[in-house]
């Protein structure tokens, strides 16, 4: 195993911690927290997946799916303030 296959093993593990946030969390901002947790730590795989591969498509899906991620945590965190009401 090299360096960046074992990167991706710490990746997946840490991931669990966001998960157990997103289960366990008391708020809503807390799961909210978990989701973006676990949302960055999917791109950074898809960019370690993207090195190990040799495929450059891969950090455009990477680029795409932060830029998803961000819009989403940015809507939900605004449905979630204004109590639902559009």
């Amino acid at each position: 195993m090299n360096f960046l296959e074992i990167s991706l093993l710490i990746l997946a593990g840490l991931s669990f911690g966001g998960l157990v946030r997103i289960l366990a969390g008391p708020t809503v901002w807390d799961r909210l927290l978990g989701m973006s947790l676990i949302s960055s730590k999917v791109i950074v795989a898809i960019a370690i997946v993207a090195v190990l591969l040799d495929r450059s498509f891969l950090m455009d899906v990477a680029i795409i799916y932060s830029l998803l991620g961000f819009i989403s945590s940015v809507l939900i965190a605004r449905f979630i303030e204004r109590k639902g009401e559009a």
